[in-house]
């Protein structure tokens, strides 16, 4: 049902063709992120359109609203969504950290004082895995509990031990080989606890990995050489995901890392505050300049909102507070982050991913790369790798 097949590498970077049961995905790639079966503003079609490949839908919010058992009932998110293409859906492992002020960790799994009524909810591994298969993703997610930042040493070793039994339980009522289980390393930025969390998941050998606990407040700087160190030590014919993270200089500089999947809310919600993406950086359609700008957010994308709207129109709607503006700008990002992943694809495909995502980095950060940005393209290929492809 699953396999993973690399085409292209240069570097650390390759495209993959990912093969799920409800269609084949080029890595790498952007996930939007549709939490309550729904990617805020957008429909399927135009999902479809700007040539999304896979939706990430929540297990936790979804099992609160509406239950699992009606999306069950409607075929699994395909039909209860409508969006016919491929589902990954999260554990509920984030709401572990995101609502730590309403719930509590037990080994046997966590309870949540539910936020939309205040009524208590138990997720245990068990549990997670019953509404995932209930919910019919594609790939699911292992029950896992994200550290927030910062953290000290020590919970973070119990919290990633305590990870790896749930794994295992989690590995142990899974039944259903239409879906891929994913495993997720965690460790916070500490490349020792990164190496404990490595030495205590590969042995499960799950169809994917995933890198978890980074995104939740640490600096880039911080974040990129636990990617690095993460991502070099996972199995090279399996898929890599990098949960939570979705800034454009994020998807470069992970892919420059070897990594194959990303999702995050930061399109959408971007988009929702009035702000654009572009290779010059973000677009504040609520500033001054854009209101007699008469050409399109980018003349070089092919979303509805571009070929069909000036920028001016655009910051009008905004300024008005009328509803097509944010599902505009929303659409318009998440096609920016396709582009974007397509672009680096092909710079992958010919050899010159290096060349392009430096050219594209002195633009995005107007001549000022960062140095963790810049350190992310001196990467070595990882020990054993296969000569490159092309």
């Amino acid at each position: 049902m699953f396999e993973f097949d690399i085409q292209h590498r240069d570097g650390r970077a390759r495209v993959a063709q990912f093969h799920t049961p409800r269609g084949t995905l080029t890595t790498p790639m952007f996930m939007p992120v549709g939490t309550q079966g729904t990617v805020k503003g957008i429909s399927p079609q135009e999902l479809i359109e700007i040539k999304s490949q896979m939706i990430l839908g929540n297990t936790y919010h979804l099992m609160l609203r509406p239950g699992e058992e009606l999306v069950r009932a409607h075929g699994g998110l395909p039909g209860f969504t409508a969006y016919p293409g491929p589902f990954l859906t999260d554990s509920g492992g984030f709401q572990v950290m995101s609502l730590g002020h309403m719930r509590k960790i037990t080994e046997e799994g966590v309870t949540f004082k539910s936020h939309l009524d205040g009524s208590m909810v138990k997720l245990t591994p068990e549990r997670s895995i019953e509404v995932q298969q209930a919910l019919g993703a594609d790939v699911i997610m292992a029950f896992d509990e994200c550290p927030p930042f910062p953290a000290e040493r020590e919970y973070i070793t119990r919290s990633l031990e305590r990870t790896i039994r749930w794994l295992d339980r989690c590995l142990s009522v899974q039944n259903n080989d239409h879906q891929a289980l994913f495993a997720i390393v965690q460790g916070g930025i500490h490349e020792d606890l990164r190496q404990h969390s490595l030495d205590l998941t590969l042995p499960f050998n799950t169809l994917g990995f995933a890198i978890g606990g980074l995104a939740v407040g640490e600096s880039k700087a911080e974040m990129y050489p636990a990617v690095a160190f993460t991502a070099a030590r996972l199995p090279e014919n399996k898929p890599r995901y990098l949960m939570g993270v979705g800034h454009p200089e994020d998807l470069v500089a992970g892919i420059a890392l070897g990594v194959d999947m990303f999702d995050c809310v930061y399109p959408t919600r971007t988009g929702r505050f009035g702000y654009a993406l572009t290779d010059d950086g973000r677009l504040n359609m609520n500033s001054s300049a854009p209101r007699r700008q008469l050409e399109p957010i980018d003349a070089d994308c092919d979303c509805y909102a571009c070929r069909h709207y000036t920028r001016a129109y655009l910051a009008h709607l905004v300024r008005a507070e009328e509803l097509l503006a944010p599902r505009m700008l929303s659409l318009h990002n998440l096609r920016y982050l396709h582009r974007l992943v397509e672009r680096a694809r092909d710079a992958i495909a010919v050899g010159e991913f290096g060349q392009w995502a430096t050219t594209w980095a002195e633009r995005y950060f107007k001549g000022q790369i960062p140095d963790w940005f810049a350190d992310t393209l001196q990467q070595e290929p990882s020990a054993g790798q296969p000569p490159a492809m092309r």
